[in-house]
């Protein structure tokens, strides 16, 4: 894979199979389901009669098996419960009762996807060092703020466990050299691609580019309406209030799973109209699919969006002054409000950046100045507030919501919005081209494995 790719996938990888992802809700949108009349046999190349008699007994839909063998090696119903575990975690540690079935069936899918890509990586002689498995794994935990050790007990007392996750660990690396042996080294990028991609930004210069986050789903004209289906309920799991990277780690089909789904920065133009439509009528944090498009349906996220080779206010870089009271130790509730009415009504007085440190004073604050701050470096929370401010305004009052944080706000000092922006060099829209290659060839490749695959089910 690209270097830029493979630096994407550290510890934020698996990290974000627990970030919360923000969103709004918005009404679905609908599918039609690709079907035919009962008497029309469709077109699939296969030869079926028009009068096709069932001569045997038809298996019930999605039947859950606990176990299954896969090319010699045994899936277990233990690895698909802390498999389940993650995505509980996700959900802030509940799933509904009249979900697990679904997403148990989903779970045990993804586990034989990844077992084939295990399995065709040592295939290809390719090895994964433990000594790799186990950074990342020390990387996740760093990430939670715990030891590898604390971490382990973390996912054990969650119902998951550490090899679990090692397991998708060690899929995602084996997964990621596999393709970059097999795949990418044929996957070939002209100057006139390039060049193409560099003439379209620089026409479409000011119109609107959108961050995406993508959940999907393949999907045969036959079972296209029970996959929407199954979209939908992801959709609801995640407007209330589970992880849309988790889901897409577990779920998605697009080889973008392996970052939440993220697609990147992408036009319109970049997108099946189906898509594109879409996100034209979101804003950032919306939610909306099931959608369908070429070979499924989709759910998608808007992350971002800002308008092409043109500075957006978030670009700006800050010149800020932080007034910040902490609360002593032992402060009551009473107190702690009284401490931050003082505080808001003290701070609102501020006329400008020379005035902050007198009015510190008098609270007993502590202040701090900070140059060349990064608009978008701050929390989303704070840079729409910052974006509408003029020099000299003070924030709201905010904290982390722990009390011996107490309060703060921020003063605006200075800001510098950029005329413009850079068109991405040449590099990174061949990389780009290249990802979107290596994607579409990595989905046909795992299609292929799973047509070749022996499967038992027990």
């Amino acid at each position: 894979m690209t270097q830029r790719l493979m630096n994407t996938m550290v510890s934020a990888r698996v990290a974000l199979a627990f970030a919360t992802a923000a969103v709004v809700l918005q009404v679905p949108v609908t599918v039609s389901a690709q079907t035919v009349p009962d008497n029309q046999v469709p077109n699939a190349g296969l030869n079926i009669p028009e009068n096709t008699r069932v001569l045997g007994a038809t298996p019930a839909p999605n039947v859950y098996r606990p176990t299954a063998t896969v090319n010699g090696e045994i899936i277990t119903a233990t690895d698909v419960e802390q498999r389940l575990a993650l995505i509980r975690l996700a959900n802030g540690g509940s799933i509904p009762t009249e979900e697990l079935p679904r997403l148990r069936v989903q779970v045990f899918s993804k586990l034989i996807d990844e077992t084939l890509q295990i399995q065709e990586a040592k295939v290809n002689k390719i090895d994964i060092e433990e000594t790799q498995v186990e950074q990342q794994f020390a990387r996740v935990a760093s990430g939670f703020r715990q030891t590898p050790q604390q971490f382990t007990k973390f996912l054990k007392d969650n119902g998951s466990s550490a090899q679990s996750m090692k397991r998708q660990i060690r899929g995602e690396i084996a997964w990621e050299n596999l393709l970059g042996r097999n795949v990418e080294p044929f996957t070939n990028v002209s100057t006139d691609e390039v060049q193409t991609i560099v003439d379209r930004m620089k026409a479409q210069r000011g119109m609107a580019e959108y961050r995406i986050g993508e959940i999907y789903l393949s999907a045969t004209p036959e079972n296209q309406a029970a996959v929407a289906a199954n979209a939908a309920k992801i959709i609801e799991q995640v407007r209330k209030g589970g992880s849309f990277a988790a889901y897409a780690r577990q779920f998605s089909e697009a080889s973008t799973a392996v970052v939440g789904g993220d697609l990147g920065w992408i036009r319109l133009a970049q997108l099946p109209q189906s898509m594109a439509d879409a996100a034209q009528q979101m804003q950032p944090g919306q939610l909306v699919g099931p959608i369908e498009v070429p070979g499924g349906v989709s759910v998608l996220l808007l992350i971002d969006k800002r308008q092409v080779l043109t500075a957006d206010p978030r670009d700006a870089t800050l010149s800020l002054k932080q007034i910040s009271l902490p609360f002593p130790a032992g402060t009551t509730d009473a107190k702690a409000r009284q401490l931050a009415n003082n505080f808001t009504q003290a701070t609102r007085t501020i006329a400008g950046c020379g005035a902050a440190e007198d009015v510190a004073k008098t609270l007993g604050a502590s202040v701090v100045s900070r140059d060349q701050i990064a608009m978008r470096d701050l929390p989303e929370a704070l840079q729409n507030i910052l974006s509408q401010m003029q020099i000299g305004q003070v924030t709201p009052p905010f904290g982390s919501g722990e009390r011996e944080d107490g309060v703060s706000v921020l003063v605006l000092c200075g800001r510098d919005v950029p005329n413009d922006v850079a068109a991405p060099s040449t590099e990174a829209i061949e990389d780009r081209i290249r990802e979107e290659k290596v994607n579409r060839r990595a989905q046909r490749y795992l299609r292929d494995l799973r047509r070749d695959a022996v499967i038992d089910y027990s």
